[in-house]
């Protein structure tokens, strides 16, 4: 393993923005340590410190970071798109695009699907399903709308991509007017249901500022997160937006499910910020140790943030099972264990990864893109989006009992959503297998 991250370090290419794969590390280990604070387990289930504590909702303006992941990600998504295509001009390139996105997604998670939905059919057989096996069962699942966002992303590219290299900051400005549209309709108009527009809206608009990034067009970081954070106070102070970034258990609206035009002022601050620190930044991810550390975190990264949850859970669950008394969530006592807490959390992770890590490798070698492959693609990515959204919304909980989750109107259950996103993806790979891998077309120079 470690030769293997000193040669991937060692032969990466001068004029990668490193930087990028450093912001991409420290969001999701941002949002793995988030979770493992905010857990306020009890013997009576699992709630949220920011409930317990309000004051500290504050530092969700700092802390809630998937912004800035999305961000990266359409950055990234503008350079490979656009690196397909200069080596295929003559080609749709839609579904080669797909398959080289989801690779690296898809297999950890449909492992981490597969494991746990083998596991919750098991225990349900035997009877069990209560207590804390009960809350993993229901809550492992959770994160998995951050892989549903970031699949919609993925599939709406190449068109957002189209529109930004026309009308650049209008693209972003056009997708920012429908979040605040939104919003105007959903609190000032009482129109129901509307507010699930932002989904796409909110978050679309923060990964079209990665494709402003990537032609070099945020000029001016200073004023775009002086601007987000003055526009989010205000929206906070003045409007019917709560405080926290993050959901609140019994909130009446959250900032985030759906979301809000006041998470989107928040994701401009962040982007701002972290811009700002691009040249710091740079110059510590230059250094060869530190750049070896994100070579190495950015192949696990995704296992990681899949089973960290199951992690944490363990941990309680042990502790539970051994006779432990667990503190007041927010109690001297409480506090004094979170470091220990944490620690078996970050120890049970690593064993987990060390396990799983094997399926976040890439599949192979990218193929040549074959012609009227795209409908296929699309539909198979469309059938992943949705499966992976509706299993982060029913869990693995109640599978005997046919238990749904409403997605859209229609109900779920999590065994049709695991085979929704199972054929989903297997629509993708067939699409973008193509027919000869790219090192072996003439005249390419080599493999991608």
């Amino acid at each position: 393993m470690a030769s293997t991250v000193r040669a991937l370090a060692e032969r990466t290419p001068e004029n990668r923005d490193r930087y990028v794969d450093l912001l991409r590390v420290a969001s999701l280990a941002t949002v793995v340590a988030g979770h493992w604070l905010m857990a306020a387990v009890t013997g009576d289930g699992v709630g949220n410190l920011l409930a317990v504590v309000p004051e500290l909702q504050l530092l969700t303006w700092v802390f809630q970071v998937m912004p800035v992941f999305f961000f990266v990600g359409g950055f990234s998504h503008a350079l490979s798109y656009r690196s397909l295509g200069r080596r295929h001009p003559e080609r749709a390139v839609y579904s080669a695009f797909l398959r080289g996105r989801l690779q690296r997604l898809l297999q950890p998670t449909m492992a981490f699907v597969l494991v746990w939905g083998a596991l919750a059919l098991v225990v349900q057989l035997l009877g069990g399903g209560g207590g804390m096996t009960g809350v993993a069962l229901r809550l492992v699942t959770q994160p998995l709308w951050f892989i549903g966002i970031y699949l919609a992303m993925v599939a709406f590219t190449p068109a957002l991509l189209r529109l930004h290299e026309r009308w650049g900051w209008g693209a972003f400005g056009v997708l920012a007017g429908g979040a605040v549209l939104v919003d105007v309709l959903r609190f000032a108009c009482g129109v129901p249901f509307v507010e699930f527009l932002n989904f796409a809206f909110v978050w679309l608009a923060v990964h079209q500022l990665g494709f402003l990034r990537a032609d070099g067009r945020i000029r001016m970081p200073s004023l775009l997160a002086g601007a987000g954070l003055a526009a989010a106070a205000a929206l906070v102070a003045f409007g019917p937006y709560p405080l926290s970034m993050v959901g609140m258990p019994g909130e009446k609206v959250s900032n985030m499910a759906p979301p809000t035009l006041a998470l989107l002022c928040h994701g401009l601050w962040l982007v701002g910020a972290v811009e700002l620190l691009r040249r710091p930044g740079g110059r510590l991810v230059a250094r060869a140790g530190v750049w070896r550390a994100v070579v190495a975190a950015n192949g696990i990264a995704m296992t990681a943030f899949l089973w960290h949850l199951t992690a944490m859970l363990g941990v309680y669950g042990a502790m539970i099972a051994a006779g432990f008394t667990l503190p007041e969530p927010a109690s001297a006592a409480w506090w004094a264990q979170t470091p220990v807490r944490i620690a078996a959390a970050a120890a049970v992770t690593a064993l987990l990864v060390a396990v799983f890590r094997r399926f976040e490798r890439p599949g192979g070698a990218a193929a040549a893109p074959a012609p009227g492959t795209g409908p296929i693609a699309a539909v198979g990515i469309t059938l992943c989006l949705f499966g992976v959204l509706g299993l982060s919304m029913v869990g693995f909980g109640g599978l005997l009992e046919g238990r749904t989750a409403l997605l859209i109107a229609v109900h779920v259950s999590a065994p049709a959503a695991v085979v929704m996103a199972l054929g989903g993806w297997l629509l993708v790979e067939r699409a973008g297998r193509g027919r000869r891998p790219l090192a072996a077309m003439p005249g390419r120079g080599g493999p991608a």
